[in-house]
């Protein structure tokens, strides 16, 4: 069970789909731009915001698993 869950994480990993994170009126405004430049700084921009608290909550939720693990100890 624990390879088939290590498997189907790799594979999501490996295997994204490029999105763009514009809300509806900043997409308008950005598309009559003509270099495009900006626009592609917001997505970027929007899209390191957005993996910030992912991080944060995957980081507390393994401290809490590796202190859970630790309290009960080994398993015989």
């Amino acid at each position: 069970m624990k390879t088939k869950i290590l498997y189907i994480s790799i594979l999501l990993l490996l295997f994204s789909i490029p999105v763009d994170a514009q809300c509806a009126m900043c997409r308008a405004v950005l598309e009559s731009e003509e270099g495009q430049e900006t626009a592609k700084g917001i997505n970027n921009g929007i899209i390191y915001l957005m993996i910030i608290p992912y991080i944060l909550i995957g980081a507390v939720g393994y401290f809490i698993y590796k202190n859970k693990k630790k309290s009960i100890g080994p398993e015989r």
